[in-house]
């Protein structure tokens, strides 16, 4: 027997009730009290708890005790009461409760629309997600279960919930089968989805006010459908028409024209790396003799060390390229910034492994991330300004021959 009534199933709009304390006990290192009648929903079915107060302590969390199917309520701090009054976080509830609802149409829409049974369903306050068992969904499949999860929404069906008896739960044709034992809810979308669930839900499918597919992806034998309904829908909405606004008067067009406006913008770039990539390497070239010709060759080993701020690594590795084309060349290249990176390189021929000397300016640094071959090392990643590459340079200069 059931140690708590559940009022929720009844009604999950009522957010404020009185009820007796009828246990004291400890939850994972926090007070908790068993109530003899609660409206507060604990976590289960893929559904969040309910959070709030009792008597204007902090409800933290809300779980079932196994053994008894006792509602645990568990406390920020003591409550002395036999009475308590409790207060249930309306806009939590509200939220999940259209979104445990919108998840039921749209996994039943997936059914219809699509023929993607659900296998696992994912509740959360920042993500809604439902797993199918059916691999890619088309853009049409998409299209269509959120248009039929939507026309369901927007004929306002009622929702009934309810404990059929033994016949007439054998005669119901439930989408998923209860896994539970004893009496069985059932959850009535207005005929358009029948099943066994024990969360919080609207009075009407019009409550939900929209059901929007946001994502999906590919997952190991299915795929993942994440959605959003209400208030999230619409932030979600304001959010990328924010984006799409700014895009669209940064780039002088109606947001209609943005596709264009973005392709042309691609292929000028093409044009643009195409005629710039010979420049890039003319000045590469030249920076590099410039080096080579700054240092001294020493018993046929000349040693480039230098550190720049303001560059991409990929011009710093072609640097290094260029610099080990000249035969018995090592270069030491440095890049400062948030995510400072070194490169060492050694021409074909030589003797020199570089990968002793990258650890070891590292190490000045104050990181091991990198690695590499004897002719090629890299490694970096942690913020460094000019002056602390340039020692941490000099030291792996000190490990080489002289």
């Amino acid at each position: 027997m059931t140690i708590t009534e559940r009022l929720y199933y009844d009604d999950s709009y009522t957010l404020t009730f009185d009820a007796r304390v009828i246990e004291r006990l400890t939850w994972h290192d926090h007070p908790a009290v068993v109530l003899d009648r609660s409206y507060f929903y604990p976590e289960g079915g893929g559904q969040l708890p309910d959070l709030g107060t009792l008597s204007s302590i902090r409800v933290i969390d809300v779980q079932t005790r196994d053994s008894d199917r006792a509602v645990i309520h568990v406390l920020e701090s003591l409550i002395n009461a036999e009475i308590v009054s409790g207060a249930i976080d309306s806009e939590r509830r509200r939220d999940l409760r259209l979104h445990h609802s919108g998840q039921h149409i749209l996994s039943a829409a997936l059914i219809q629309a699509a023929n993607a049974p659900t296998v696992s369903v994912h509740m959360s306050l920042d993500s809604m997600t439902i797993d199918v068992n059916h691999a890619p969904l088309s853009t049409d499949e998409i299209l269509a279960v959120e248009s039929l999860a939507n026309r369901v929404v927007q004929d306002d069906l009622a929702v009934r919930c309810y404990f059929p008896d033994a016949d007439a739960l054998a005669a119901l044709k439930l989408r998923k089968l209860p896994d539970v034992s004893g009496k069985v809810r059932v959850v009535d979308i207005g005929g358009f989805d029948v099943t066994a669930c024990g969360g919080t839900h609207v009075a009407r499918t019009g409550a939900i006010g929209l059901i929007k597919i946001v994502k999906v992806e590919k997952r190991s034998g299915g795929a993942r459908v994440e959605f959003k309904c209400g208030d999230r829908a619409l932030a979600d909405y304001r959010a990328k028409n924010d984006v799409i606004a700014a895009l669209a008067a940064d780039l002088s067009v109606g947001y209609t024209d943005l596709p264009d406006a973005v392709a042309r913008l691609h292929e000028e770039i093409r044009v643009l790396r195409t005629e710039l990539k010979p420049l890039r390497e003319a000045a590469i070239e030249s920076e590099a003799r410039a080096l080579l010709a700054a240092t001294l060759e020493t018993n046929g080993l000349r040693v480039v060390v230098a550190a720049f701020e303001g560059r991409d690594t990929e011009s710093i590795k072609a640097l290094a390229t260029h610099l080990v084309a000249q035969p018995g060349t090592v270069a030491l290249l440095g890049l400062a910034g948030d995510k400072a990176q070194l490169i060492f390189a050694a021409a074909d021929g030589l003797t020199v492994n570089v990968v002793p000397a990258l650890k070891a300016a590292l190490k000045w640094l104050g990181t091991d991330r990198g690695g590499g071959r004897p002719n090629f090392a890299q490694g970096g990643g942690i913020a460094a300004d000019r002056a602390t590459i340039m020692a941490a340079l000099e030291e792996a200069r000190s490990l080489l021959p002289t």
